[in-house]
């Protein structure tokens, strides 16, 4: 049955337009034609084509409009907390530590363990929510706290039951090589093997999966490692990523720019040698303020170095129990322009089109044109810049994503 709006043309006029293009183009007096689930038109309102006819007009009295906003790094699907932790942290103990004696990622894992699915989807649609309410549109949700075939499984199944509640893209990473199970102790070679061999092709079959990564560190997995995972993803044309230089340099994020990796994430003890290799091979530089901030890192990501070197630069939450518990992308925009030196305009394009990037779907998401995704943000604000500068408050007014208005 043919579904009667799918070709309906929506005018949003009378606003200030950003799309977040290469050469981030803004339009005062501008206006966005929708037709169906895509963007039909953007430009000056005065340069509207008479040969649209719109069934339905917005007047938007002088709103800025943005493309939805991405959050390129999650790991948002998780059970319980670990506040205790942070508590930890506060009293001196570092991440490392925590990890080394069975908390971090290992208590996540049994907290997702003995979890139902149903348990699991109850707790993270809030912060889905949440993000939703800050106008963003697509997000990507890592696994990496099940560490088991199952348990994988059931997370990246509750990843895509959230995007098909909510109005948001959901795009799913398996994370299975983020710590070594206890099952694998001692044996991290035949944890990489299982994963690569056994569970990256199932989950491939039951199409949970959209890329791969892997934590490439001291107290993750070393670049040898993460040559065999991503043998195996070329082989299933499944797209890599990778955790990399956070607490330490391993030389991950050369060898996965040698690879096409679509983003490097995190960065702090990265150098101006990875920014240029970034740079030249097209991966994302995804940078993730708000684990900075909470665990009391000093060491700052090269940002000077990848602007020379002319990298993208996303930005994320990176939401998850233990580093970054927050699921908010505006504070994340905020903290990266006050804590690492980004401008304003370099953290819009860091939630728009770089993060889109980042996830491979630049094709449809990340600008306002003609042919991509009719998703989109309308903002309460006076400046554009105000994006990059509220602590707190969402200024975000309306969300439409495929053309529909869900907020």
């Amino acid at each position: 049955m043919v579904n009667p709006s799918a070709s309906r043309q929506i005018l949003w006029r009378n606003a200030r337009i950003a799309t977040c293009d290469a050469s981030m183009t803004r339009f005062t007096g501008g206006a966005l034609l929708t037709r169906g689930p895509q963007i039909a038109w953007v430009g000056p309102e005065r340069d509207l084509p008479g040969e649209y006819r719109p069934e339905q007009s917005h007047d938007l009295g002088g709103a800025w409009v943005t493309p939805g906003l991405i959050d390129c790094h999650t790991h948002l699907v998780f059970a319980g907390s670990r506040a205790g932790e942070y508590a930890q942290r506060l009293r001196g103990r570092s991440y490392q530590e925590i990890a080394r004696a069975g908390g971090g990622i290992l208590s996540s894992m049994r907290a997702v363990r003995a979890a139902s699915e149903q348990q699991l989807f109850d707790e993270s649609l809030p912060r889905l929510e949440a993000l939703l309410a800050e106008g963003v549109t697509t997000v990507e949700i890592k696994s990496g706290y099940g560490l088991t075939l199952s348990d994988e499984a059931k997370m990246l199944r509750v990843a895509r039951s959230l995007g098909q509640t909510l109005p948001v893209t959901i795009r799913t990473t398996l994370l299975a090589a983020h710590a070594l199970p206890p099952e694998y102790a001692d044996r991290a070679d035949a944890y990489i093997d299982a994963i690569a061999g056994e569970w990256l092709p199932r989950l491939c079959e039951e199409h949970l999966v959209d890329a791969v990564d892997i934590f490439c560190e001291s107290v993750g997995f070393s670049v040898a490692q993460a040559e065999r995972l991503f043998d195996a993803a070329e082989r299933l044309s499944v797209p890599v990523k990778m955790h990399s230089e956070q607490l330490s340099n391993l030389g991950g994020s050369l060898f996965a720019a040698r690879r096409g990796a679509l983003s490097c994430d995190h960065l702090e003890y990265a150098t101006a040698v990875e920014a240029e290799a970034l740079a030249a091979a097209g991966t994302v530089a995804v940078l993730l303020p708000v684990a900075f901030f909470c665990l009391g890192e000093e060491r700052k990501p090269p940002v000077a170095a990848l602007r020379k070197a002319g990298a993208a630069m996303a930005i994320a939450t990176d939401c998850n129990p233990g580093s970054a518990p927050g699921s908010s992308l505006l504070l994340a925009m905020s903290m990266a322009t006050r804590l690492f030196g980004l401008t304003c305009e370099e953290a819009l394009a860091g939630v728009t089109r770089h993060a889109a990037r980042a996830l491979g779907v630049q094709e449809e998401h990340g600008t306002l044109a003609p042919g991509k995704a009719a998703d989109f943000a309308i903002w309460g604000i006076g400046e554009l810049e105000e994006l990059g500068y509220w602590s707190g408050f969402n200024p975000c007014r309306t969300v439409v994503r495929a053309g529909r208005q869900v907020s």
